[in-house]
């Protein structure tokens, strides 16, 4: 081992890399009356660090934000154009297990959408759940106990 490999463990000269944020597709609901509306808050969003993909869909009232950020900033970016904006707060119907209980069915929700909430899901403890996947023919041990 030379001197220069000794001096080299106590003395660095890279810098510490920041952590990258995880690509993500961040959906917001915001409120779009006119192509005005809709330009102002494209440009807002796509002039972001990170953002690769902006769509905006005004009949559903919803902007999709890909790329590498973070939501909250995008969701501030979307509120300071003056809109008011949240969190995209539906999911397919199809893909959730009672979609009309009582809280997760939404008037104002886009067709085919249902609002995202705890009771809509199926308990993972529940009996019947048990035995509908018992026979099922993704259960690759279903062959053994019939």
């Amino acid at each position: 081992m030379g001197a220069f490999d000794f001096l080299s463990d106590y003395f660095s000269v890279s810098t510490p890399r920041k952590k990258r944020k995880p690509m993500q597709t961040v959906e917001i609901k915001v409120k779009m009356d006119c192509d005005g509306c809709e330009r102002r808050v494209r440009n807002s969003v796509s002039n972001m660090k990170g953002v690769k993909e902006v769509e905006v869909n005004r009949k559903q009232s919803k902007v999709s934000v890909t790329g590498y950020v973070d939501r909250n900033k995008v969701l501030k970016k979307v509120q300071s154009t003056g809109k008011r904006a949240e969190f995209w707060p539906y999911i397919q119907y199809n893909l959730v297990a009672y979609p009309y209980v009582a809280q997760a069915y939404d008037k104002k929700a886009p067709s085919g959408y249902v609002k995202n909430t705890d009771l809509a899901l199926p308990n993972p403890n529940a009996p019947d759940e048990k035995l509908t996947t018992l026979f099922s023919d993704d259960n690759p041990n279903a062959c053994s106990i019939m």
